[in-house]
């Protein structure tokens, strides 16, 4: 990568931890609850989501962490909100695979997305990129199946 993109990248992560999107609680109440701990970096994530006719109308995430755990969680609430929970969850496994390492294509429409890449460059921060997405998709398939979203934990 060079050192011009690096650059790049990390401003993105900074601009994320800085002004971290989804900080905002709910103007309405939570469909989805679920929470996240990262154990070898002691980040930790509550995220509440709320949904309108099959659709993420609302997210906020609370991360206490690290700046990549941070940056993570702020991307993850903005390009999920509006979409259809079908979709966020196509994206946030898009996301997981891209970080554990898999050839995936990230479409150019997830805007930041690109500097989490970044992160497979630094195996002890992998987890720290994954806590928001292992959260998210924790508490979707909770909710489809019909329960509470419990804790998670991320494991890579």
């Amino acid at each position: 990568m060079s050192s011009q993109l690096d650059e790049m990248y990390r401003e993105v992560i900074m601009d994320h931890f800085r002004a971290p999107r989804g900080k905002d609680p709910l103007p309405m109440a939570a469909d989805i609850k679920s929470g996240g701990h990262n154990p070898s970096c002691g980040d930790q994530l509550e995220m509440e989501v709320a949904l309108e006719d099959g659709k993420v109308s609302g997210i906020h995430v609370d991360c206490k962490g690290c700046a990549i755990s941070v940056a993570s969680g702020s991307m993850l609430a903005e390009i999920v909100k509006g979409r259809s929970l079908e979709e966020a969850k196509r994206i946030a496994d898009l996301v997981r695979r891209m970080l554990k390492g898999e050839d995936v294509e990230i479409p150019d429409d997830l805007e930041d997305i690109d500097a989490l890449a970044g992160v497979k460059q630094f195996p002890v921060r992998i987890k720290c990129a994954l806590l928001a997405w292992v959260t998210f998709i924790e508490g979707l398939d909770s909710h489809t199946a019909g329960g509470d979203a419990k804790p998670t934990t991320t494991e890579v």
